[in-house]
Parts: C-alpha cells; sequence; structure tokens
C-alpha cells in the first residue's frame, strides 16, 4: 500500500486556480521531489498535504486514512495527520535545548518522559548529534541546525515526512554534502519523503521520482534519468538541464525524425511533443552535448566565437549563429577567429512544435 496517495487534487485563492486536479504516489521508502518554477503550486501542494491548506476538490490518503475527501467534507486536522514537516526556516525554538526542541512533538503527545527520553536519544543518534542535545540553537552550525529539524520530524516515526526547501539556507558547498547524507539516511531508515525543492540538481540527486509541475498540474512525472533524458513536452526540456535553443520552421516530420531550418542554419533530431511539417518549430539540446567541430558536416553550423569563460572544471564557450547564441563545453580556451563548427549531434537533439 502507498504511504501517501493524492488523487484529483483542486485548490484555487479567490477566483485563481492553483492546483488543478494533481494526483501522486509515494510508496515507502521513496523520495518524490516536487520541481517547478515559482507559482508552479508545489509548495501549495506540499502544505495541502499537510493539512495547512484546504483545497475544494479531491483526495489525499495517508496509509489507509482518508484524511481529506472534498466530496464529504472531510479534512483532518494538520495535527492529527501524524506528518513529519521539516520547514524552510527550521523553526527551531531559540529559548529551548536541542533536546527539548526534539522533544516537543512528543510532550504536546502526552508520551512519558522515558518514552521521550529514549525516542529523543535515538533520533539525535541517528543524525550524529547525540552529543549537542544540551547545546541551543545559536551554538549549531547551519547544517547541525538543519539536523535538528529533521530529527524532530522524525522522532515519532511518521508514514511520512514533508520537506519544504529543506537544504535552501545551507552555502553550496553544505548543501551539496548535505542532499548525500539526507539521501542515505532516508534509504537506510526505509522513509517516506515528499520533498519541495527549486533546484534540479538536488532534485535528481535525491529522488525516486520527479513531479515537474506547471501552471498547477504535473507537466510530467517519471525517474530523474527520465526527467532529463527524454523530456516530453518543450516545458519540461527548457526546464530541466542547462540548454541551448534554436527557433525556425519544421520543413520535415516523419518516423519520429523532424528536421528544423532557421537563420544560416538546418537541422536534423527527434521529432517531439506536436513537432509537424509546416509549423514554427524549436530545437532543443543540452548544452553539454553540444560538440565544436574543425569542417562542415551532418549537423554541423557555421558559429562565430563571442566568448570563451573559465568555469573552474572546464571552459564554457559562447557562440553567435545568426541572431541567436549556442553555448559549449571544451577543456582549453579557444582562439578568436572569424568562425568554428559546432555540431548539435543527432541523437541529442529535440525538435518540438513551438509552443508545444
Amino acid at each position: 500500500m502507498a504511504e501517501l496517495t493524492v488523487d484529483d487534487l483542486h485548490m484555487r485563492y479567490g477566483d485563481t486556480p492553483i492546483l488543478n486536479g494533481v494526483a501522486l504516489t509515494l510508496e515507502r521508502g521513496q523520495v518524490v521531489s516536487l520541481l517547478g518554477p515559482s507559482g508552479s503550486g508545489k509548495t501549495t501542494l506540499l502544505r495541502a498535504v499537510a493539512g495547512l491548506e484546504t483545497p475544494y476538490q479531491g483526495t489525499i490518503r495517508i496509509g489507509d486514512q482518508v484524511v481529506f475527501d472534498g466530496a464529504r467534507a472531510l479534512d483532518v486536522p494538520a495535527e492529527r495527520r501524524n506528518l513529519g514537516l521539516v520547514f524552510q526556516s527550521y523553526a527551531l525554538w531559540p529559548h529551548k535545548t536541542i533536546f527539548d526542541n526534539v522533544a516537543y512533538g512528543l510532550k504536546l503527545r502526552g508520551h512519558s518522559a522515558a518514552d521521550i527520553k529514549t525516542s529523543v536519544t535515538r533520533a539525535l543518534e541517528q543524525l550524529s548529534l547525540g552529543h549537542l542535545g544540551q547545546r541551543y540553537p545559536h551554538q549549531l552550525s547551519g547544517g547541525q541546525q538543519q539536523r535538528v529539524a529533521l530529527a524532530r520530524a522524525l522522532v515519532y516515526n511518521p508514514p511520512v515526512i514533508l520537506l519544504d526547501e529543506p537544504l535552501s539556507n545551507l552555502d553550496a558547498k553544505l548543501r551539496e554534502e548535505a542532499r548525500a547524507w539526507l539521501r542515505e539516511l532516508i534509504v537506510r531508515l526505509q522513509l517516506s519523503a515528499l520533498c519541495v525543492t527549486h533546484d534540479q540538481a538536488e532534485a535528481m540527486a535525491m529522488s525516486d521520482r520527479i513531479l515537474l509541475l506547471n501552471g498547477g498540474r504535473i507537466e510530467q512525472q517519471g525517474t530523474p534519468r527520465e526527467m532529463y533524458g527524454n523530456p516530453s513536452t518543450l516545458f519540461v526540456a527548457d526546464f530541466m538541464g542547462s540548454n541551448n535553443e534554436l527557433k525556425g520552421d519544421i520543413v520535415e516530420a516523419r518516423d519520429g525524425v523532424a528536421t528544423l531550418n532557421g537563420d544560416g542554419f538546418s537541422v536534423t533530431g527527434a521529432a517531439r511533443s506536436g513537432a509537424a511539417t509546416g509549423v514554427p518549430g524549436v530545437a532543443m539540446i543540452r548544452v553539454e552535448r553540444v560538440r565544436i567541430a574543425d569542417a562542415p558536416g551532418p549537423n554541423r553550423i557555421a558559429a562565430k566565437l563571442v566568448t570563451s569563460m573559465y568555469i573552474g572544471d572546464r571552459f564554457e564557450h559562447l557562440f553567435e549563429v545568426g541572431k541567436g547564441r549556442l553555448r559549449a563545453y571544451g577543456d582549453s580556451a579557444l582562439e578568436a577567429r572569424e568562425a568554428f563548427h559546432v555540431e548539435l549531434p543527432r541523437e541529442s537533439l529535440w525538435i518540438f512544435r513551438a509552443g508545444s
């Protein structure tokens, strides 16, 4: 049985729709990330699951318990949904010790002092915080505070934990370390986690499945590899990864292959999402798939080098193609000269109908 099931969820603020028929399932031991641009509905969906927002249609089930049913006007309060919630701000009590912060939810639920001590000690030790129980939040680093917030969410063994931008307050280096141990912890303890994030690298590193929201709907869902390597729409292709985009007209589309002609170029790639002969189209390719060539050839475009930028582990080259720009990575700087040829491998190029 799924730990969390959401079906046909609708929500609005006034006359503005926020969620439009969202459905998802979360199995035990899975991490599902909600990804999408600002205003797409991902945080609202998380808050609806938590019981902090009230939809007007659909159902939410935690295990075998229905906690929301719009048709029956059933809405179980947040405190009775038995979910663990980690806020973006961590929301730690500054005047309470780490032990008391983690113990707070158990005290509210009427647990005995002995049970509280055992449960809190176990939760802190699971997160390597056992030696910090008598300190206060201001005496801990940002990464340690983040783990305290997680320990508080885990201490009463909830069936599902909800993570709202859990790593956003950490600096870039700490964030990379934190997403690794958080993923390891979830897998080791066989937790079920629903996570909101705006960071696609974080979503891909941590998740078993990603749900990409757009305008309150799920645009596509799948494994990180599926979302990155097999986008179903132009929106998904553009949102995931770092991309190059060329606009033109689709002059031929058949048998899953399309050819796009534009200002100074003609390229062939995989036909996607409504690509058809005679309509405006967009060619999309990940920056890391672009190659730099010395001579003309299939799917190679004459391009003028604008600049080369050193970004640490590689160079990023910017080329001018007609009225557009293309980026490519390389191991060394390029010397400015009149023209290069930029290759867009056919197997890595997607051609979409414009606006699809």
